[in-house]
């Protein structure tokens, strides 16, 4: 059966479809588009006019591609932005209309618990294991194995949502952004005495894709290349750095870091140089899967 699922993030809309094998799913098909869906969340709470017509915009294509391409069952889900919105009903409302599905919202654990289902098998020899989904509005933290979920969490700290708080002009201001990430993680993820955070993670989302592929200077694209990439904390810290001292602009002419994604990049990076102290985690392994995949093993 061909399945196919569209996420809503805060950053982007995705598009996954695949052919559904039991337990096993065969890609078909994926598309992405930056919406900044969290970028239209005013002071009161409320998505823009203008960000929630761009992300239906979105939806409508990619559920219009997923149906022409013979999908014979088609989901839509939507987190951070949309959970945090004051006027989600309305945001609902309009991308039915646009798709003729309605979307999903996910709470954060439910997120949470989709990307360890999509990601985790990039690591799965080791049993505990971890799993990073660091997005726009928010970081999805799960530890689990064998026996089952330990623990999810959905933590406040996204690219999109930290850029819109601190600047960053040059790795000077990269600390500022950092502390502002363990405070939130020291909070929503503490350490809880008896059970150690376990030493094997995976990552996954654009802030691990882009990593990987400036550590192996290939093109933000080539996904042959991206998934199973072990990368260590002095390298986050040294790319993060680079980028940091360069302008917006400088940083699109990288083929390494996808075009619009170069304002948040850095942001990113620094909520992952948080969590990996957090966690005394030593590498990450990048998974080119995440909480699409996790949707289509677990829920179609």
């Amino acid at each position: 059966m061909k399945v196919a699922v569209i996420g809503i993030g805060s950053n982007s809309v995705r598009l996954l479809m695949a052919e559904k094998q039991g337990t096993s799913l065969i890609r078909l098909m994926r598309d992405r588009e930056g919406t900044r869906l969290f970028a239209g969340l005013d002071a009161q709470g409320n998505l823009s006019a203008e960000s929630m017509a761009c992300t239906a915009a979105a939806v409508q294509r990619m559920a219009e591609n997923a149906r022409k391409a013979g999908a014979d069952m088609l989901r839509i889900f939507a987190t951070s932005a949309s959970r945090d919105a004051a006027n989600g009903a309305e945001f609902i409302r309009l991308v039915q209309q646009a798709a003729g599905e309605p979307p999903e919202i996910l709470s954060g654990r439910e997120e949470a618990i989709l990307s360890f289902a999509g990601a985790s098998a990039v690591v799965r020899e080791a049993d505990p294991c971890g799993v990073i989904d660091i997005g726009g509005g928010s970081t999805e933290l799960v530890i689990g194995g064998s026996a089952g979920i330990e623990r999810a969490a959905s933590c406040q700290i996204g690219a999109v949502r930290l850029f819109r708080l601190i600047p960053i002009r040059g790795r000077e201001d990269m600390p500022a952004v950092e502390k502002a990430a363990a405070q939130t993680l020291a909070e929503d993820f503490p350490e809880l005495p008896g059970s150690p955070f376990p030493r094997a993670w995976a990552g996954t989302g654009g802030t691990f894709t882009t990593l990987s592929a400036m550590a192996r200077k290939v093109p933000w694209t080539d996904r042959t290349n991206m998934h199973g990439t072990r990368i260590r904390l002095e390298a986050v810290q040294a790319i993060g750095e680079e980028l940091a001292d360069m302008t917006p602009e400088a940083r699109k002419t990288l083929p390494g870091l996808q075009p619009s994604r170069a304002d948040i990049v850095v942001h990113g990076i620094c909520i992952l140089m948080a969590v990996m102290r957090h966690l005394r985690i030593e590498e990450v392994a990048v998974s080119e899967w995440g909480n699409l995949d996790g949707y289509l093993l677990q829920r179609c």
